[in-house]
């Protein structure tokens, strides 16, 4: 199957993906959120997940807030996780790329994980966008959004692949590290070498 019209939208905790997100669909542009189909499959296959992770469920179900601890703590527990969660999420996404396809528009997958999956492999699109901020000013956001400890940010970001690596690994890089205005302009860039190719 070739989605030759996609491009992968990916990022790391904090570097203001779903800003970036929200800006290419105000644009017109269709984008599929693998978080958002995540969230829909965890609450469809909860009591699948609970009898998975018995030790933090309540009543055969489980919360993602009961999880989340075990999950960035534990690589295993989010490997188990992911094998169950993502051939699922995969299948919807990959589903409704096909829709678009027909299109015959670009159009993004908004992929958080996108490379710590082998999404290149397993998605077969190599067209990725990556949105960076440094890793400080990961934390400096995520203590600001989320009011983390700073122990608790660190289990995040150290559960995803380095943003520096996924930035040597991307060809579009749109840097996030100023403000809004900044990043529109790297958003208007990006459209226009789209549309350039």
């Amino acid at each position: 199957m070739s989605l030759k019209h996609a491009f992968v939208l990916t990022g790391g905790i904090g570097t203001g993906k779903s800003t970036a997100a929200n800006l290419l669909s105000l644009h017109g542009y269709s984008v599929l959120d693998a978080d958002k189909i995540a969230h829909e499959l965890f609450d469809t296959h909860n009591a699948q997940i609970a009898h998975l992770f018995a030790e933090v469920a309540t009543h055969n179900t489980i919360t993602r807030q009961a999880l989340a601890p075990l999950i960035f703590s534990d690589s295993n527990a989010r490997a188990k996780l992911e094998a169950l969660i993502h051939p699922k999420v995969r299948a919807r996404l990959l589903e409704q790329a096909q829709q678009l396809e027909a299109h015959h528009q670009p159009y993004f997958l908004d992929i958080p994980l996108f490379y710590e999956i082998e999404g290149v492999k397993s998605y077969g699109i190599s067209q990725v966008v990556l949105i960076y901020a440094p890793r400080n000013l990961q934390i400096t956001r995520l203590q600001a959004r989320d009011h983390l400890s700073l122990e608790q940010i660190e289990q995040r970001l150290n559960a995803q692949m380095d943003i520096e690596i996924k930035k040597s690994l991307s060809p579009f890089v749109l840097d996030n590290s100023k403000d809004l205005k900044h990043l529109q302009a790297e958003i208007d860039r990006l459209l226009a070498q789209i549309k350039g190719s």
